[in-house]
């Protein structure tokens, strides 16, 4: 019954040439243009705060980005709150509230960010000062009221409560932690936990530590003059107090001795998401960073005209977009090539993204390829330049990366010079299928299955979204699905009292982009249902089945459910559908166990006649069931079920925490009747 509000809600919500040219003839390659970099000048405060300033006067606006350039920091058991201490800067000083700064900032039409690594912002000419005193005021007095750390850790914890349903987030988590281990700054994963775990005091410490001149660079761009800049920055920036900041070195993660194969779950899911990675090293300024990128880009950097893009999407259709990509760090480069797939496909798509990444390695690239590939790097590249914050952003590099003072100046040269046989010596460098992290995130059941294939001795680990591996939970010879179902029969009041329900009203609340929507689900039985959505009093929203044929009607006009949606919606209207499974012709399979919300639980698989399933999951020692997951309309739909009260003498959840995409209902129910008297006329169609 729950499950039909996810769509319900969502509902709501030519050039003409004279001269005779030999086209046969390919014209020879004319020398690299010389690039003409726009100027930038740099100088120091006596605080050690580094000072760029670009010029460019075409419009009277100038940005300042004040960056900090330190080591990366282990969070422990507080992981996360780097990146809120960043958030906190923003929303309060000593001497202005977070509305006062929204008030001044606006009043001015400027914009300012903090972040973990430094303040930004934008503004025109004429009200810089004014700008760069709110600025200051940031930098020196922040506040950080414990409310809006408050709000903060609510934000986050619904931002991962999402995320927890996403693939590639879970991907991602994986592949951080099996890359870097979690004792590495990169590996470490931010979850519920970690985030109630922060406190103010490690907020401030962490600002006072590494919030320093002599760590930070200011950059400035704009319509503004070296004079100004240098006025502006002593007058604002010099009186920031220098201090010795730590440093922090770590070990170059350990390469795999063979492909290791890890897989994630998401019940439901009709895609995966593949992923190969390896750590690379690659850190910024390295000789091969031109040649290494044209590589990339062929391989899968440039697009969709990439090879493979070229295999996956356009000659197997597995994908509408698969990319690689090759990072330089100053700690721990990486490569990363990743896509969603279709569910069916994901092996034999993990074997031909495979096949490219070693096809990079195996094979030399053609000629015209190559070409193709950097006169489009080579145009990208001029493009950039019309932006005065390329200008700085290579400024910043070169003096942060202690980069010869040519370093970009001469990149269409050296870019000219990549030839095939340089392609294929950085695939031999940097590609290592042989020690990669082979990553598959889906259903586990399958998957579990179908990728033991890449695993030389077919190992396959099982992790979460929080990066921990997950054990496999067997049920114990004997145990039928049936019985778990007998059991959550039982646990809710029994087969007796279910059977005299005739039917049930529900009245429910949830706020979505702050607003207040009532729903209203009637159910009688046998199989019909009618759930309503109403905001102010006022119906939006209505889908109605009459036991044969259903119906949405909203504002947007009437629209008849059908073919498997049809079916699903029957079996969501059959009263306590649970005991009406074999004439349903649903079949159940106990697939299992896995852990739900920290508890373990018994997985049961639902098979419509049609062949479209969902999962439910029932707790083991309470018997109730505490998730359950669907697809619809291809997405994924996952509801927790908790809070469970007794009407009557059944039980009924009362709170249901529904995640769809990056959409989290948390819907509370106000009341609920049993055999009030529902006429047959509220499910005409």
């Amino acid at each position: 019954m729950k499950k039909v509000l996810y769509s319900i809600i969502i509902l709501f919500l030519s050039i003409s040439v004279n001269a005779q040219l030999d086209r046969s003839i390919r014209p020879e390659a004319g020398p690299a243009p010389e690039i003409q970099l726009g100027d930038y000048e740099f100088f120091t405060l006596d605080n050690g705060l580094k000072v760029i300033v670009v010029e460019n006067h075409k419009i009277p606006r100038i940005t300042y980005q004040l960056s900090l350039d330190t080591d990366p920091v282990i969070e422990n058991e507080q992981a996360g709150f780097i990146a809120l201490t960043g958030n906190l800067l923003r929303v309060g000083t000593t001497t202005r509230s977070k509305a006062e700064i929204d008030e001044a900032i606006d009043f001015i039409g400027a914009s300012l960010n903090t972040f973990s690594t430094g303040i930004s912002g934008s503004v025109l000419k004429k009200f810089s000062g004014d700008f760069l005193e709110i600025m200051a005021d940031v930098l020196y007095n922040p506040s950080f009221p414990i409310e809006e750390l408050d709000k903060l850790k609510t934000q986050n914890i619904s931002g991962i409560q999402t995320a927890k349903n996403d693939g590639n987030s879970i991907a991602n988590n994986i592949n951080t932690t099996i890359t870097y281990g979690k004792n590495h700054p990169y590996g470490e994963i931010i979850s519920e936990k970690t985030i109630e775990s922060i406190s103010i005091e490690q907020c401030k410490d962490y600002y006072n530590t590494y919030f320093k001149p002599n760590v930070a660079y200011l950059i400035i761009v704009g319509d503004i003059n070296l004079k100004e800049a240098k006025k502006q920055a002593t007058n604002y920036f010099g009186k920031w107090e220098k201090g010795d900041v730590p440093v922090h070195s770590y070990d170059f993660p350990k390469l795999n001795n063979s492909p290791r194969v890890v897989i994630g779950n998401r019940d439901g899911a009709v895609q995966s998401v593949i992923m190969v990675s390896f750590p690379i090293d690659f850190k910024p300024g390295n000789p091969d960073a031109i040649k290494a990128s044209v590589m990339n880009t062929i391989l899968g950097g440039g697009g969709t005209s990439t090879r493979i893009n070229a295999n996956l999407r356009e000659d197997k259709a597995y994908t509408y977009g698969a990319y690689s990509r090759l990072s330089s760090d100053k700690l721990v480069g990486s490569f990363n090539a990743s896509g969603d797939v279709k569910g069916e496909a994901t092996d034999s798509a993990m074997y031909e993204l495979l096949y490219e990444i070693k096809r990079m390695v195996d094979e030399p690239v053609e000629k015209t390829t190559l070409d193709q590939v950097k006169n489009k790097m080579n145009g990208s590249f001029a493009r950039s330049l019309e932006q005065p914050s390329t200008i700085a952003r290579f400024a910043l590099n070169i003096e942060r990366y202690n980069l010869p003072k040519d370093y970009y100046a001469t990149y269409l040269e050296e870019l000219s010079k990549v030839s095939v046989s340089d392609v294929q010596e950085m695939a031999k460098k940097y590609l290592k299928t042989d020690n990669a992290n082979i990553i598959a995130v889906g259903d586990a059941a399958q998957l579990s299955k179908t990728m033991a294939r890449f695993s030389e001795d077919g190992k396959v680990e099982q992790f979460d979204y929080y990066g921990n591996p997950v054990k496999a939970m067997e049920a114990p010879s004997g145990l039928s699905a049936n019985d778990v179902i007998e059991k959550y029969i039982d646990a809710i009041g029994g087969k007796e009292k279910l059977l005299q329900i005739n039917d049930i009203t529900t009245k429910s609340g949830v706020t979505v982009q702050g607003m207040s929507i009532e729903l209203s689900i009637q159910q009688k039985a046998p199989n019909k249902i009618c759930v309503e959505t109403s905001i102010g009093g006022n119906v939006m929203t209505k889908q109605v089945f009459n036991g044969e044929a259903g119906k949405v009607k909203s504002p947007m006009g009437d629209q008849d459910i059908t073919g498997d949606d049809l079916e699903y919606m029957n079996i969501q209207a059959t009263v306590n559908a649970e005991l009406h499974f074999e004439k349903l012709g649903v079949k159940i399979e106990l697939m299992g166990a896995e852990d739900v919300e920290g508890r373990p639980a018994w997985k049961i698989q639902m098979t419509l006649p049609s062949g479209r399933t969902a999962v439910d999951f029932y707790d083991q020692e309470t018997g109730l069931k505490v998730k359950s997951v669907s697809q619809q309309g291809g997405t994924s739909v996952s509801a927790l079920y908790d809070d469970y009260q007794e009407i009557n003498g059944i039980l009924f959840p009362f709170k249901t925490k529904q995640t769809a995409g990056p959409q989290v209902l948390d819907i509370e129910t106000k009341s609920i009747e049993i055999n009030k008297g529902i006429e047959d006329s509220i499910f005409e169609l």
